[in-house]
């Protein structure tokens, strides 16, 4: 253990000596594409809000995380730090000191290759106070680099008959339509330093939208508006909110913001979620944060406390009651989370219900982090009652005006484990809980285990720990997962989830269970290229068509293969290969359908101040249950998986040019040519003809 010891130190120093030299070259593009193929198994909807980790990356990319102040629930919030990395670099920082370079890393217990390169886009190693000798606060945001506005356009090309002008139906009404124009636009700019501020806005028109100006209606010029002001570090005042935010505490069961993966193949990291607290909020999710006021205090060194208060209107659909003895004369039948208002019906529903939302937390974190123990609490008021179709899968579901729920979360690292959970109860007393533990097993071989229970009755309206459902109610699970490295540039990661449905679901008569797994086989031939295989069963049970006297929720099985191959013959190219497969078959005689997709990118850079990326893919699926979902580059803050199913083309070419150091151009156009097809789409968004085209330009002023 000396020599070991000896051998670490010397190798740290002489990192350290060469850095002063040389500072690691952060990219000037983060490789998100290929990252989030490494984070994510295998996307299969296109309702989950995978926009707002990839916005969370990103933040990370503009703020880098500095390793040398950073504690270890920050550490963690990054998700590609495994427990035991985080324990070697608190450790090394302890004994040699602040990191003077990323190149450091490479002396530290656990961190391979492979860990650093995925990081290094979203830390520094900053030995200076970075905020020293700059000013006040609007000094320092008049002076700081990171400052950008973003101006975006997108349009899809052909004609459908949403966009048409105005007609009448054969019964002499107006036909439906979208009342505004196809352009969908996007102004956003901001400014932010780590550790320091943030601030903020955000504006956005989706296709079909008005830019219209009606107060009576709510409506000021663009459909959506965000903003933000951040202020952090100020003695006893950790953070200060203004405006929108998101909140994550525990493991996401009450408050979970855009750092949440789910099951992926990254099947150890990220597991455990982050406490990470109040975060400023970009994004243009409609629905996935508070709007109003938070701010964390240091009540000691080792206490913190958060009070947060939101007040915003939300989209819903408001009835009125049949019947003169309903509880309820006027009431929402549901949330709507789209967030388009392009119809009079959506407009109607826009904004059609008050949510007033008020809690806090208190937290304690042991001087070594080792140990951290809070509480939660948050408290939902609407302005109109909350009432559920009337359909058997809705008996449990919300209804009121009111929800209140209540918390504690934990995490302890002993030795090689961590220990942690949260569990909550609501005001229906409906119970939910998750436990699990990440242990280090060998120096090559992490196991995780994760139980979880959410009563039919458990309500939590912004909590998103893990399941199978994109709610936490009606769900018991446990998850195993594993990781090994049996030779250098070697690994292997697998998991197991076994889940039940105690109650019914929409689509599902009955109680059913199911189950979900996964290996992946990596082999990083060098630095720069990454190939990997992997295999994903999920069987989840649903309502057959045939005709029963009651419902019967049969076995649906759905198996994928994934082989990819990423390359980068010279620092200019790259290139990407991906074969992705899928079967289908549910167990009620059907025969088995199936679909895949082919893929190949090439990314080069023929100039210093130019980026051509582009991709041509194959596709073939029997229906749209075998639709296949890939990850596409895009232009910067821009997220794209498109549904391919069907037969035929899908090629698009994405040019990033930099006119000088201010200005930044992005242009794509992106095309999907079906064969065996007269139109595409249907209703509003038909298409006559068999192509779908869009083009998207964006443009980046750096101050």
């Amino acid at each position: 253990m000396k020599l070991k010891y000896l051998l670490g130190v010397v190798v740290g120093l002489a990192a350290a000596l060469s850095a002063r030299a040389q500072e690691y070259p952060r990219p000037a593009v983060p490789d998100l594409d290929r990252l989030t193929q490494e984070l994510f198994a295998e996307i299969q909807s296109d309702q989950v809000p995978y926009e707002d980790l990839y916005e969370t990356l990103l933040q990370y990319y503009q703020t880098p995380l500095n390793l040398n102040t950073a504690s270890r629930e920050e550490l963690r919030g990054l998700l590609l730090l495994s427990e035991t990395q985080i324990t070697s670099l608190l450790e090394h920082r302890q004994r040699n000191g602040p990191l003077l370079s990323l190149y450091e890393l490479q002396s530290v217990e656990g961190f391979d290759l492979r860990t650093i390169y995925r990081a290094a886009p979203f830390v520094a190693a900053t030995t200076a106070n970075p905020n020293a000798g700059r000013g006040n606060l609007w000094q320092r945001i008049t002076h700081e680099e990171n400052n950008a506005l973003f101006l975006r356009y997108e349009r899809v090309l052909q004609d459908r008959p949403g966009y048409a002008p105005p007609d009448t139906t054969r019964t002499g009404g107006p036909a439906t339509r979208y009342l505004g124009s196809p352009n969908k636009l996007l102004v956003r700019y901001r400014v932010s330093h780590s550790k320091d501020f943030s601030l903020g806005f955000t504006a956005e028109k989706d296709a079909g939208e008005q830019f219209r100006w009606d107060p009576t209606t709510r409506r000021y010029g663009a459909d959506f508006y965000s903003a933000h002001l951040v202020v952090q570090e100020r003695g006893r005042l950790k953070t200060l909110a203004l405006g929108d935010y998101q909140l994550q505490f525990g493991q996401g069961l009450l408050l979970s913001s855009g750092l949440a993966v789910g099951k992926g193949a990254e099947t150890i990291t990220t597991l455990r979620r982050s406490s990470v607290g109040v975060r400023p909020y970009s994004s243009v999710l409609e629905n996935t944060f508070f709007r109003g006021v938070a701010a964390t205090v240091a009540l000691t060194t080792t206490v913190r406390a958060t009070a947060f208060g939101s007040r915003k209107r939300i989209d819903a659909s408001v009835q009125q009651a049949s019947d003169s003895l309903a509880d309820f004369s006027e009431f929402s039948s549901g949330l709507l989370l789209t967030g388009f208002h392009r119809t009079p019906t959506e407009l109607a529903n826009r904004q059609a219900l008050g949510e007033t939302v008020l809690g806090g937390n208190v937290s304690y974190n042991s001087s070594g982090g080792d140990l951290q123990v809070g509480a939660t609490a948050v408290h939902t008021q609407f302005d109109k009652p909350l009432q559920r179709r009337d359909e058997p899968y809705n008996a449990f579901e919300l209804r009121g005006r009111r929800n209140l729920a209540v918390g504690a979360h934990y995490s302890y690292v002993w030795h090689n484990v961590l220990l942690f959970g949260e569990t909550a109860r609501s005001s229906s007393g409906g119970l939910g809980t998750v436990n699990g533990l990440l242990a280090s097993l060998a120096p090559t071989v992490d196991a995780a285990l994760l139980y979880r229970h959410y009563d039919r009755n458990f309500h939590t309206l912004y909590g998103n720990a893990l399941g199978e459902n994109t709610r936490n109610i009606n769900e018991n699970g446990m998850y195993l997962g594993l990781e090994v490295r049996p030779v250098a540039r070697w690994e292997v990661s697998a998991y197991y989830d076994r889940f039940r449905f105690p109650w019914l679901r929409y689509q599902a008569g009955a109680p059913s269970p199911g189950h979900d797994w996964l290996v992946r086989v990596t082999f990083s031939p060098t630095k720069t290229s990454l190939l990997y295989a992997q295999l994903r069963q999920r069987t989840k049970a649903y309502d057959a068509d045939t005709v029963r006297p009651a419902p019967l929720p049969v076995p649906t099985r759905r198996q994928s293969i994934l082989l990819f191959y990423d390359a980068s013959p010279t620092p200019a190219l790259s290139l990407r290969t991906r074969v992705q497969g899928t079967s289908y078959r549910e167990d009620d005689g059907r025969p088995t359908r199936r679909g895949y997709v082919l893929a190949q990118d090439v990314t080069v850079q023929p100039l210093r101040r130019l980026r051509l990326s582009a991709r041509y893919a194959l596709f073939d699926t029997d229906d749209y249950d075998t639709r296949q979902y890939v990850f596409e580059q895009d232009v910067l803050y821009a997220f794209s998986v498109p549904a391919l199913a069907g037969q035929g083309t899908r090629a698009y070419l994405l040019t990033q040019f930099d006119i000088n150091r201010h200005l930044t151009l992005w242009l794509r156009y992106a095309t999907t040519h079906y064969r065996h097809q007269r139109t595409i789409g249907s209703g509003l968004e038909e298409i006559q003809g068999a192509t779908r085209s869009e083009v998207k330009a964006q443009l980046r002023y750096r101050f």
